[in-house]
């Protein structure tokens, strides 16, 4: 595993070429993804207007990636786990690449909803591995600074979607929003397998029913939500996928906890860190989701934009991410998650109060340019600082396992949210008049605003200072530690103090702490504070201890 050394003092030294390259392709491969997510609002109605697609085709064109996207992040992360996270990476990429090429040739409208469930599959192979991949390559005390660079760029991506969709659409047409993602993903193929190392998590044999169980719970639950507004909300169709999906869920939970390798173990939500950082951006994307859904609608329906011209009204939401989403990270580690998470929705909650209240067919672009900044700010400050809560605090063995878990949560946010927000919009307006709009517009923002506050709240659990402890590989007493630094139960351990945090490693009793004076990891009880592990930052004058218990 590659790491960052720290000279003596306790600055870190400079990032190694191989982290660079993990963290450019990570962030590559998040960018493509998420900004395929937003690229297809601008151009529904290019595409309903050639292959002569209905309204339900067309949203089937979004649901079918979602879908594929929400139930198959679990199987890609054991996928990873057992066959090498940098293989699976490489597959998505690929996958990805094939599928997007279908999308662009598709004849018809099923052959377009076909594939990209394929391509949403595609997705959620590429996710998981690539935050995994970023968290094991660096360790904690640089890992907030990364994740804020991924986060920022994957914020960015968010925001640029619509514009870039709407421009290639008007420009090129609605395939080459599609044939974009081929070259991309294609060259990152290599440049994965050649500058990245392999990783595996634990061995052992698939959770099969724990994959089946997951599988069909978020299939239920996500396929309820999306079919709400066009099935009813009362059918038997509606009512009984979000009842199987429920039924699912639990059975998943009760089995995780007597299965004798879960993939989700469910000691992870005993951290309040894991548990509070997937509520918090489940309910923060159920709000984005359903702002940037009716948003370019808005100004396509309400202020008389193409789509080139409404893309680049949501210009403005790409500020602050750019800006502040790279030193998010950064920034988590000196003032905690919590600080960041709340007031990121708050900010969230303001950006969207204030268009509801402003909105209307008279409205001036001007008066909105600055609630969608300030929605960007919340966005570029909780998104990586959520990421960073759950994945900084387990251990590296569930690495892929907990990125593949929030992931899922954000994208069955997404789901979520579009489909109340898209109910409110309908109980109050609808598509026959500009005010009509207006009406269901105001109403679904209100909506979304109140989701980004639950959001916060959840948020409000999380650590205000300090990286967290890591769960430990197995619950229970301290596992025994042997002289590489690696507990015998096949977990990793943290190393010592630099000069700088001398002293506050006394009286430490657990396993992988973190000292609240200068960030570092504490070093093992009974351990030198000089000792050096072979999982962790190696301080300077670091020396082995000559016996396993010295």
């Amino acid at each position: 595993m590659v790491q960052v050394r720290v000279a003596a003092g306790g600055q870190a030294a400079k990032v190694t070429r191989e982290q660079r390259w993990v963290l450019g392709l990570a962030s590559l491969a998040s960018f493509i993804v998420i900004l395929d997510v937003m690229v297809v609002a601008t151009a529904l109605t290019a595409i309903r207007r050639q292959l002569g697609a209905s309204l339900a085709d067309l949203e089937w064109t979004v649901n079918a990636y979602t879908l594929s996207f929400a139930v198959l992040l679990m199987t890609a992360a054991a996928l990873g786990d057992r066959l090498g996270r940098r293989r699976v990476f490489a597959a998505g990429l690929t996958l990805f690449a094939v599928s997007s090429a279908a999308c662009a040739l598709a004849p018809d409208a099923p052959a377009l909803i076909a594939a990209r469930a394929v391509q949403g599959a595609g997705a959620a192979t590429i996710m998981p591995m690539a935050l995994a991949l970023l968290n094991g390559a660096f360790p904690p005390a640089r890992r907030g600074w990364a994740i804020g660079i991924y986060g920022g760029v994957t914020a960015l991506a968010a925001v640029a979607g619509p514009v870039l969709g709407g421009a290639v659409t008007q420009g090129l047409g609605w395939q080459w929003i599609f044939w974009l993602n081929v070259p991309v993903a294609l060259a990152a193929v290599p440049l994965v397998l050649s500058r990245i190392s392999e990783v595996t998590g634990p061995g052992g044999a698939v959770d099969l029913p724990g994959l089946v169980l997951i599988t069909a719970a978020a299939l239920g639950l996500v396929w309820g939500l999306v079919r709400g507004n066009t099935a009813g909300w009362g059918s038997p169709e509606v009512i009984g996928t979000l009842a199987g999906g429920a039924a699912a869920a639990a059975a998943f939970a009760a089995w995780e906890r007597r299965a004798a390798r879960p993939m989700l173990p469910a000691r992870l939500f005993r951290s309040p860190a894991f548990s509070a950082g997937n509520a918090a951006i489940f309910l923060i994307n159920a709000s984005l989701t359903g702002v940037i859904f009716l948003m370019p609608q808005f100004q396509q329906v309400v202020a008389g934009q193409d789509p080139l011209g409404s893309g680049l009204r949501l210009l403005p939401w790409g500020i602050a991410p750019f800006l502040v989403g790279p030193r998010a990270g950064a920034l988590a580690d000196r003032v905690g998650a919590r600080v960041l998470v709340v007031t990121g929705a708050l900010l969230q909650v303001a950006g969207v109060a204030w268009i509801a209240a402003a909105a209307g067919p008279g409205t001036s672009y001007l008066a909105l340019v600055t609630p969608m900044i300030l929605i960007g700010a919340g966005l570029a400050l909780a998104i990586p600082a959520a990421t960073r809560s759950v994945t900084s605090t387990v251990p590296p063995a569930d690495i892929g396992t907990a990125s593949a878990a929030f992931s899922t949560m954000r994208q069955l946010g997404g789901a979520f949210g579009v489909a109340v927000i898209g109910a409110a919009f309908a109980a109050r307006g609808g598509y026959a008049t500009p005010a009509a709009f207006t009406r269901g517009f105001t109403t679904a923002f209100a909506v979304a605003a109140g989701l980004a506050l639950a959001g916060g709240a959840a948020g409000t659990a999380l650590r205000s200072r300090g990286n967290g402890a890591p769960a430990t590989a197995s619950p229970g007493p301290v596992s025994a530690v042997s002289a590489r630094g690696q507990r015998q139960d096949g977990g990793e351990v943290a190393v010592g103090l630099p000069p700088a945090a001398a002293g506050c490693a006394k009286g430490t009793s657990t396993l992988a702490r973190t000292c609240p004076a200068c960030r570092r990891d504490l070093p093992p009880p009974g351990r030198p504070r000089q000792w050096r592990g072979r999982s962790s930052p190696a301080w300077s004058g670091a020396r082995r201890p000559s016996t396993p218990g010295a």
